[in-house]
C-alpha cells in the first residue's frame, strides 16, 4: 500500500537510555547520566570493568553494545510490521544519553520533512526518572526552533499492554520447568525492576494549568508491580498444574549517589529466599525489554553470584529483544495513539 501525503509527515520515535560505545567514552557517557557532573573515577573504572564483562571493547567500529544493537532492531522490526499491515511510518530511534542524541534525531527528523511524531519511550512503567526525563529531552530538542514545526504526542506508559506480558509470561514458561527439572523442586519466581531515588516517589511534581505546581506520587512501583502480577497470572494460565506456586518483586541496580533508593533489593531477596530454604530462583526483569548491562552483568555475573554464595542457583528467562509479541506490543501503541488520519 502506498503512503498518503499526510503519512508521510508522520514517524514513530522509539527513545532509550542510551550507552556508551566504546570503554573509553564511559566518563563522558556518566557525566550525561547524571546531569553534567564529573563522576569519581573509581566510579568510572567501576563501570568500565562491567561494560568489559558484557563484550565492550576500545576498538572503534566493533559492534555496537547490546542495548544500541536490540534498540536498532525493534525499530526494524516494527517499522516493518507497521508495513506489513498497510501502515508506512518511519521509525527513528534516539538515545537520552548517548548517540543518536535525541536532539541529533529531531533534527535528522525535521531534515527529512516529519510534522508529526509519536513518541514511545521503551521502558513500561511511567517515572519521573526515566518516561520524565526522556520527555523532558525531546520537548527541549523541539523547542530549539519552530521551523518546521513539530507536533508530538508521547507515550507515557504502557505497563499492561496485553501482548507484552504475553511476550514476558512465554519468556517466562519457556525457561521455569527446565529449572525445576534442573533443582527438583517448585522454585520461586522472583521479578525485578530498576530502582529510583526515594526522592523520586516521594513527590513527582505536576503542573496544573491555571494553578500551582502540585505533587503526587511517582506511579512506577505501583506500574512495576501491576506489570509483575499479569506476567505471573498469565504464566500460571500458559503452564497449568506445572505453573509457579509464589513470588516476590524487588528493584535491582540501585545508584550508589544521590541518597536512598527504593528497595527490596535483590540481594537482600536472594538472603531472605535462601533462609527459607529454597536452593533455587527464577529471576525476571519486567522493566526491561532488551539485554544490556543491567541484564548482562547485574543479574548475570553478580546476582548469580550472590544467590551462589547463599547455596541457590540462578536462573533468568531470555530477554525479550527481538521478540515478535513485543514487536506486537508495539504495533498496538501505535494503533490506539495515532489518529486514524495519520495512520
Amino acid at each position: 500500500m502506498s503512503a498518503s501525503p499526510q503519512t508521510d509527515k508522520t514517524a514513530i520515535l522509539l527513545l532509550a537510555h542510551g550507552t556508551p560505545n566504546t570503554l573509553g567514552e564511559m566518563a563522558a557517557y556518566l557525566s550525561k547520566v547524571v546531569g553534567g557532573r564529573p563522576m569519581p573515577a573509581e566510579v568510572v573504572a567501576e563501570l568500565q570493568h562491567r561494560y568489559a564483562e558484557i563484550g565492550l571493547r576500545d576498538e572503534q567500529g566493533a559492534a555496537p553494545p547490546p542495548l544500541t544493537k536490540w534498540t536498532i532492531a525493534q525499530g526494524k522490526a516494527l517499522e516493518a510490521a507497521l508495513a506489513k499491515a498497510g501502515t508506512r511510518l518511519p521509525v527513528y530511534i534516539a538515545m537520552r544519553n548517548w548517540h543518536p542524541f535525541v536532539a541529533d534525531v529531531v533534527a535528522q527528523m525535521r531534515a527529512d520533512g516529519i510534522t508529526h511524531v509519536l513518541a514511545i519511550c521503551l521502558a513500561p512503567q511511567n517515572s519521573r526518572t526515566s518516561t520524565g526525563l526522556y520527555r523532558r529531552a525531546l520537548m527541549a530538542a523541539v523547542e530549539q526552533s519552530d521551523t518546521p514545526k513539530l507536533e508530538v504526542a508521547f507515550v507515557d506508559e504502557w505497563p499492561d499492554e496485553r501482548a507484552l506480558i504475553e511476550a514476558f509470561a512465554q519468556r517466562l514458561a519457556d525457561v521455569y520447568t527446565e529449572a525445576c527439572a534442573d533443582l527438583g523442586a517448585s522454585l520461586p519466581v522472583l521479578f525485578t525492576a530498576h530502582s529510583v531515588p526515594c526522592r523520586t516517589i516521594m513527590t513527582a511534581a505536576s503542573e496544573h494549568h491555571g494553578g500551582p505546581a502540585q505533587t503526587t506520587p511517582d506511579p512506577y512501583p505501583v506500574e512495576t508491580k501491576r506489570t509483575a502480577a499479569m506476567v505471573f497470572e498469565r504464566a500460571g494460565r500458559l503452564m497449568g498444574d506445572a505453573a509457579p506456586r509464589e513470588y516476590f518483586f524487588a528493584f535491582q541496580s540501585q545508584g550508589v549517589a544521590g541518597g536512598p533508593w527504593i528497595g527490596p533489593t535483590v540481594e537482600d531477596t536472594l538472603a531472605a529466599l535462601a533462609q527459607a530454604g529454597h536452593r533455587g530462583v527464577v529471576l525476571q526483569p519486567i522493566g526491561f525489554v532488551c539485554d544490556h548491562v543491567e541484564v548482562l552483568y547485574d543479574i548475570d555475573i553478580a546476582f548469580t553470584e550472590t544467590a551462589h554464595k547463599f547455596g541457590m542457583k540462578l536462573f533468568r528467562p531470555e530477554s525479550l529483544n527481538d521478540s515478535p509479541l513485543l514487536t506486537e506490543a508495539l504495533v498496538n501503541i501505535v494503533n490506539k495513539r495515532l489518529p486514524r488520519s495519520k495512520a
